[in-house]
């Protein structure tokens, strides 16, 4: 071996989740090193955007008009489709969720590009052979373009995907089922022999209408996007086949075209595609997030069968996770902060396994009885509130962590959200106050009394005075990941209130 280098903590892998991660420990104050076994970013396509819950974060974060300003294509209409049907929020003036069209690659870039604003040690093509760890530290044996070397490390985070290495080797079982299906998403160009017919359909020569949304056929399924007069659109087709194939080959337009014709049973003639990506589905969860000193983010946690959340669930994991492992790393604190990670995300991923399963239900089922099932599900959507209940669920925010204790107050557990606040600066929002990543005591009740007894922990809580018009609370404690970890009542006596402030930030943020 060598040589012996020293890092706060590894973490294996540089996909988004592993770079996320890389961001929000540098903004913290730990030196994280990733390690990357692939020697430059990939290109194949994956992922083709952003949905849901990170969206917001990013917001609090600084981050969405960056990621905005990358993005190739115009912001689709909130209409996403869910088991073979669609949620559509089109009518809504405030839909419960949101995309944004940034393929995989833009987004690696970017987060690499941040990570490198951070001082953030980023290595590609060293390979991680060995993990051992004890009660102090995690060793990592490593080969890189210059031979093996060994990392010392207190904490080591497998974001490295599906097969995880990291998860196999810290002895962390994975289980679950695959589905016999291999799905192909495309963004296109049509030829000019295809007609786009005035409410989205395709008028296809020598076939005949094929309609926007779904058609399924007894060989698959067919999905296109589209919009009146536009010559790009969105394809999709679900075939079952036992076929392994290997994520580093990227599908061609000719791979797409051969599925439409099986699964149509005709041609669909395409001028060229700007999006090609295939994948299979798998429902995977690992049993545990922590073993030890090793933990698990994104995919190497969790597989899900359904389009566009792990991107969400694996960002939100790393941002879960970031200021819980940099308070370890800072001795600060309190007993148990870590195990949260486990707590908190390990819910949440089950709650995405819950809704993507019910997804493969609605989706897979090709007799009378599913036909039905569908039908009788699109019913319900059209009324507000369960297509609302739907989107909070796909877009993750209908999660409330598990605060310790009782008695919470309705906002302890939930997303912050984003308040107008009037100060003596100038008017601002609750995401502002979070761009630092720091935990914020929010008081917007001029309550002298709640930022006195937070004065002990000024050096790791922010405390900030607002007001806001119809306070939904007197005070917020809000942890760096922008959920509330406390919330005073309106008017509730200095005695009753105090004390349980100091609690809390004792319980998440340790001693004073």
């Amino acid at each position: 071996m060598r040589h012996m280098k020293n890092a706060d903590v590894v973490i294996v892998g540089a996909g988004p989740t592993g770079l996320m991660l890389a961001g929000e420990l540098s903004l913290a104050g730990v030196r994280p090193l990733v390690l990357e076994r692939h020697p430059h970013r990939r290109d194949t396509p994956k992922a083709g955007g952003l949905g849901g819950q990170i969206l917001e974060l990013l917001r609090y974060r600084g981050l969405l008009e960056r990621f905005q300003a990358a993005c190739t294509g115009p912001v689709p209409a909130p209409r996403f489709p869910f088991g073979g049907v669609h949620l559509d929020f089109t009518r809504m003036a405030d839909p419960p969720l949101h995309a944004l069209p940034l393929p995989q690659q833009s987004l690696e870039r970017l987060l690499d590009e941040r990570a490198g604003e951070l001082g953030v040690d980023v290595r590609r093509g060293h390979e991680v052979t060995g993990v051992s760890q004890d009660d102090t530290a995690v060793t990592v044996d490593v080969r890189g373009p210059d031979g093996p070397y060994q990392v010392n490390a207190r904490y080591l985070v497998g974001c490295d995907g599906a097969r995880s290495g990291i998860r196999d080797r810290a002895g962390i079982p994975f289980p679950g089922v695959t589905y016999p299906e291999v799905n192909r998403l495309a963004q296109v160009t049509l030829s000019d022999e295809v007609t786009v017919l005035d409410n989205g359909d395709l008028d296809v020569p020598g076939f005949g209408t094929v309609r926007a949304g779904f058609t399924r056929t007894d060989r698959g399924l067919l999905g296109v996007g589209s919009s009146p007069g536009a010559r790009s659109v969105s394809l999709y087709t679900i075939e079952d086949e036992s076929t392994e194939y290997d994520d580093d080959v990227p599908m061609t337009l000719t791979e797409l075209q051969d599925s439409i014709h099986r699964v149509l049973g005709a041609h669909l003639p395409l001028a060229g595609s700007t999006r090609l990506s295939r994948f299979t589905f798998k429902a995977h969860q690992a049993e545990r997030y922590r073993a030890g000193r090793i933990l698990l983010a994104g995919d190497a946690a969790h597989l899900f069968p359904a389009t566009g959340v792990a991107l969400n669930a694996g960002l939100l994991d790393a941002v879960n996770l970031a200021w819980k492992l940099a308070a370890e790393l800072h001795g600060r604190a309190p007993g148990g902060l870590l195990d949260t990670y486990h707590d908190e995300r390990h819910l949440a991923g089950a709650r995405t396994m819950l809704h993507t399963r019910a997804q493969v239900a609605l989706r897979r089922g090709h007799d009378e009885a599913a036909e039905a099932l569908r039908e009788v599900f699109s019913e319900l959507l059209a009324d507000e509130q369960p297509l609302r209940r739907m989107g909070a669920l796909v877009a993750g925010t209908d999660i409330r962590h598990p605060m310790p204790g009782s008695g919470h107050h309705p906002l302890a557990g939930t997303f912050a959200p984003d308040l107008t606040l009037h100060t003596d600066r100038g008017i601002t929002g609750v995401a502002g106050l979070l761009h630092p990543a720091r935990p914020v005591l929010l008081d917007l009740a001029g309550r002298a009394d709640l930022r006195e007894a937070a004065r002990d922990w000024k050096d790791r809580v922010d405390i900030h005075t607002a007001k806001t018009d119809r306070r939904p609370a007197d005070a917020l404690l809000i942890r760096p990941d922008a959920h509330i970890a406390w919330a005073a009542p309106v008017d509730e006596p200095a005695g009753t209130a105090v004390p349980a402030l100091r609690e809390a930030l004792s319980t998440w943020f340790g001693t004073p």
